[in-house]
């Protein structure tokens, strides 16, 4: 007896201080990586959970599906219904229910009380029904969960750090339950999809983004971290509004907002190390590029408006390019948006013409041009533009509006990332197709009502000429008896399979080359039969399998950069993402 609690003791310690081992990064204390799968486990809290207790632990509790055994060893005998049924079966049962409600933003609670209830059954939800469901847990209803957080907020997700914390963010971080993080999400929530500034209640989006890291991109959850930085708001409504969770002031800046941040950026490192991967989220265009070039030569830091979204629309266009021809170098792009995501997307596109054509970055960079609120982005506006418009100011007259550009340019692909929908008007589209036999058109702005134009609108106006992708999700489309599938330029190809590819690696910098490696890891992913209903992205569905090679692709850069630092490398890089992946399925307690 004993020796028994000597050695639970000591696994209870092996818990507390995690080891660094091979397989993702830190010891997999819960049993949670697919090559871990047939392990028994023990449900360890601070001791083990049991009873009453066990029932209410979100990361050990399996409902209806503790066996006999289980039940009697962990005290729960009589505190469930005698039934005892299969993971399966509360699968099917869930998502009965799950179909019932009417409205997304119902569903969306409903996956979230899953969360906080069964951690486990959320996540095999999640990653068998990928298609239905990541529209619900992520854009476009984690939108309006946003804009309604104050009233549907029932238990914190993550951690919440404000001014109010200023010369405390450790010990704040130290709040935190777990100790071996390896990604944390952060958002000040002053820019939320295309809804702008929802100041704490942002929240919505790094618990989104972080469910999306486990289930589609295999990143344990109990090393994910989301985390909103609150320094006030300036949405007035908001302000007035007596629900609000956040803190009722005026967006602090300038030098306060700076310190807290570097305050913040600082006590991460001091405390969860070098290789914790910190993901900027939604942070406005002001504060993301100045976030990246500071922090990115000291951090591993990554922000995904700027470049997940470049990554994966570079996938994208790689791919269209089997159906139009030629190489990326042969194309004109044209842009509605020059902010985060709009600039980021055009620099990736200029590196791979430079890399593919060896011309200097500056020449490809002229194949690309961008449209901004007050017109086409030309060289006589140089002097007024931000910094991260400059390398895109050609020589070029003046030009008011879209079409006028569209006209002058006449680009091959058009880029919306304006965040203003219904911008990419029956003019705008019927122009891009009297020039083009296969116009690329990608609506990229998120929600579906920001959404530049629809998938009906851009197939209807080009008389199903186009090859179209979007940012959030619509329907197939048919036109003139052919049926038209919409793909969807979603971040969440890329940035699940990228983070694990940096963790497997334990790359401690994030490097352009590495997202150039992942676009061209989603772009093979994309088969004929994906591309003969004019896809450009593969099918969700596989979403798993393209991660690990997106992952396997991001950890070989890594290394072949002299940026990784778990040694040695492993043979077969694919097999070692696959096998570092989380997996949901129910484990079996001692």
């Amino acid at each position: 007896m004993e020796s028994t609690l000597r050695e639970l003791r000591a696994e209870g310690e092996s818990v507390m201080k995690p080891k660094c081992t091979v397989a993702g990064g830190v010891e997999d204390a819960y049993g949670e990586d697919r090559a871990t799968e047939e392990q028994l486990v023990t449900p360890w809290t601070v001791s083990v959970a049991s009873g009453y207790s066990l029932l209410r632990d979100p990361r050990f509790n399996k409902g209806l599906a503790f066996t006999e055994k289980e039940r009697d060893a962990h005290y729960i005998r009589g505190l469930l219904p005698p039934a005892c049924i299969t993971q399966e079966l509360q699968e099917k049962k869930l998502m009965n229910n799950i179909r019932q409600y009417q409205l997304p933003l119902q569903r969306y609670m409903a996956m979230m009380e899953l969360e906080e209830r069964n951690e486990r059954l959320f996540y095999k939800l999640l990653i068998d029904n990928v298609e239905e469901l990541l529209p619900i847990v992520y854009t476009p209803t984690v939108g309006e969960a946003c804009q309604k957080y104050g009233s549907i907020f029932r238990r914190p997700q993550g951690l919440f750090i404000s001014l109010k914390e200023k010369g405390k963010i450790l010990e704040v971080l130290k709040n935190w339950p777990e100790k071996s993080i390896q990604v944390i999400v952060v958002t000040d929530g002053e820019r939320i999809l295309g809804l702008g500034d929802l100041g704490c209640q942002g929240m919505g989006i790094p618990v989104g983004k972080l469910a999306l890291y486990t289930a589609l991109g295999g990143i344990r959850p109990s090393s994910c971290l989301p985390i909103t930085i609150d320094v006030g708001t300036n949405n007035e409504k908001l302000l007035e509004d007596e629900f609000y969770i956040g803190l009722r002031q005026k967006r602090a800046t300038g030098q306060e907002y700076a310190e807290l941040l570097h305050e913040f950026m600082t006590a991460v490192k001091q405390n969860y190390g070098e290789k914790v991967l910190i993901q900027f989220e939604d942070f406005a265009n002001h504060n993301a590029f100045v976030l990246l070039a500071k922090y990115g030569t000291t951090h591993l830091v990554f922000n995904d408006d700027i470049q997940g979204t470049a990554s994966v629309v570079l996938a994208g266009l790689v791919a269209a390019l089997k159906l139009v021809g030629g190489t990326l170098a042969d194309q004109t792009f044209l842009f509605l948006g020059a902010g985060e995501a709009g600039t980021g997307i055009a620099e990736l596109i200029a590196l791979q013409m430079s890399k593919e054509s060896k011309a200097p970055l500056e020449e490809t960079r002229k194949k690309i041009w961008l449209v901004d609120s007050k017109g086409l982005i030309v060289s006589s506006r140089k002097e007024s533009l931000q910094h991260f418009k400059k390398p895109w100011a050609h020589e070029h007259e003046p030009v008011g509006t879209l079409l006028d550009a569209v006209k002058s340019i006449k680009p091959t692909a058009l880029i919306g990332s304006s965040g203003v929908g219904k911008t990419f008007t029956k003019e705008v589209i019927e122009a891009m197709a009297s020039f083009n036999e296969k116009p690329i058109i990608l609506a990229l702005s998120n929600p579906t009502s920001q959404s530049e134009c629809t998938a009906a609108e851009a197939y209807n106006w080009s008389k199903g000429q186009a090859i179209f992708a979007s940012g959030s999700p619509f329907d197939p489309v048919e036109y003139n008896g052919k049926t038209f599938v919409p793909g969807q330029a979603n971040n969440a190809y890329i940035f699940p399979g990228f983070g694990l590819g940096l963790v497997i690696s334990g790359a401690i910098r994030v490097h352009d080359d590495m997202l150039l490696s992942a676009s061209e890891a989603l772009a093979k992913q994309v088969t004929l039969e994906n591309f003969d209903k004019g896809l450009i992205y593969p099918p969700f569905s596989n979403i798993r399998t393209i991660s690990a090679h997106i992952a396997a692709n991001v950890a070989a850069k890594a290394y072949d950069l002299g940026l990784a630092t778990r040694l040695p490398r492993p043979q077969n890089l694919v097999k070692y993402a696959e096998s570092c992946m989380y997996t949901p399925v129910y484990r079996s307690y001692r």
